[in-house]
């Protein structure tokens, strides 16, 4: 684990998690494993980030912290005591606002203190005192139809801070929100935290932005994914309030780039575990759901000016205004495919993938084709069993079971879809939809 120098003193200790595994059973194949051995410490006085990919338990994560959900195996204490159930003194804001439209600003802030079963007149100055903290007065009467998405989400925070918990849980709470929205909401949220002007001890919140976890959390925790670990634990060495323009600011997020794209040692293939001939782990390999096209122009943008075959990723992201979870999903499928290499937060242009794009169509099809039988196993057993077949078709199903056999359903979905997109782009097979089949027309033969 990775941790940077100069950590904050440690105040009381809210929540510790330690050995947390979350899995869920499923019938007669192995269990699907969202977490599997977190440890979390969270102390008062700090703001911690948990930054992944999306599909790395981190929301899961939050919903076990909350008391919300109880893990597989693990042990969860809030305040020094077992958690079994919800937690007292923790409130959440949600990204989808989570309102109800048919009741008021001032309703929907005052519904938690309602149920806590705070007289009517507290109610009210609770509910005003919170609204106009976070930038909303005047508002008190309006309803959520008539509000932004910053001022719903404005809304949201209201109402988690008005029974003022001693732990603030935030689940991707800008994502819904325009760049400028979020940004003026993230700033407000860190000057009131700064001021300590938030009625609040802690805050853990829930985040796949590396800039907004550097601005904003003294800690952040980088995820790894399927299953869920923490890989790296850094402590952000700036004072509030931060300058992203900072060359330092800029190395930090930098670093974090490099971590998340830094591949991981992978452990020894199990030769007498295989799916067709081809071993369990290189078969079971969930991809993401990308078209061909994407790949391809961002293949072309790296080989053009001013990149000249190797770009910054940050850097990158924000000129092609891509998210975290849109950026690696990209660069790691170019890697896989060895037309791309991922190093120290950068993305370089194999020999191949310059090939790809200085090619014409027709031998783009087949530098993809011969790239997609050699690096991903998927594809070679699908093309086996059609080449094998006297009428050159296959049922998808069988294929689609057996990679749920390693992940989950979803997963197994998307990883089929983006195979049939790439397969037909190299037309290396085509898909029947609606006979769920894959098949190679007589006519290529």
């Amino acid at each position: 684990m990775d941790t940077a120098m100069h950590a904050p003193i440690l105040q009381e200790e809210l929540v510790r998690v330690r050995e947390c595994r979350q899995a869920y059973h499923k019938e007669s194949s192995a269990d699907l494993v969202v977490l599997d051995n977190v440890d979390l410490t969270l102390h008062a006085g700090e703001i911690v980030g948990l930054l992944g990919r999306s599909g790395s338990g981190k929301s899961t994560l939050l919903r076990i912290v909350s008391g919300l959900l109880r893990p597989t195996s693990g042990d969860v204490r809030w305040r020094g005591q077992p958690l079994t159930g919800p937690a007292p003194g923790v409130a959440m804001v949600f990204q989808s606002f989570a309102l109800f439209p048919w009741l008021t600003v001032q309703a929907n802030v005052e519904l938690g203190l309602e149920a806590k079963g705070v007289h009517r007149a507290e109610r009210e100055r609770l509910a005003e005192e919170a609204i106009d903290l976070i930038g909303l007065g005047g508002y008190e009467n309006a309803y959520p139809k008539e509000l932004s998405g910053g001022m719903r989400q404005r809304v949201g925070l209201a109402r988690a801070l008005v029974v003022h918990p001693d732990l603030l849980l935030m689940d991707e709470p800008f994502s819904a929100l325009d760049v400028l929205t979020a940004e003026n909401l993230r700033t407000d949220l860190i000057e009131l935290w700064s001021e300590k002007k938030l009625p609040v001890k802690a805050v853990l919140i829930v985040t796949h932005n590396i800039e907004e976890s550097v601005l904003m959390c003294d800690r952040i925790l980088v995820f790894s994914s399927n299953p869920g670990r923490v890989a790296h634990e850094l402590t952000v060495p700036f004072p509030h309030p931060r300058n992203r323009h900072d060359p330092a600011f800029r190395q930090f997020v930098d670093r974090i780039y490099g971590l998340m794209t830094k591949r991981e040692v992978e452990p020894p293939v199990d030769t007498a575990a295989t799916t067709g001939g081809m071993p369990v782990r290189a078969f079971a390999q969930a991809l993401p759901e990308l078209p061909m096209n994407l790949m391809a122009g961002l293949m072309e943008t790296l080989a053009d000016q001013p990149y000249r075959g190797r770009a910054d990723l940050p850097l990158l992201a924000a000129a092609l205004q891509l998210e975290l979870d849109e950026l690696l999903p990209l660069g790691e499928s170019l890697q896989m495919l060895k037309f791309a290499e991922l190093a120290e937060g950068d993305i370089l242009l194999t020999a191949a993938g310059a090939r790809f794009v200085q090619a014409d169509r027709d031998e783009r099809k087949s530098i993809l084709a011969a790239s997609l039988l050699q690096n991903l196993a998927l594809v070679g057993a699908i093309k086996s069993v059609l080449d094998e077949r006297w009428n050159h078709r296959a049922r998808a199903e069988r294929f689609r079971d057996e990679l749920e056999d390693h992940m989950s359903p979803d997963y197994a979905r998307q990883t089929l879809q983006t195979v049939i997109g790439w397969g037909r782009y190299a037309e290396l097979f085509d898909f029947d939809e609606e006979a769920d089949q894959f098949f190679i027309d007589d006519d290529d033969d």
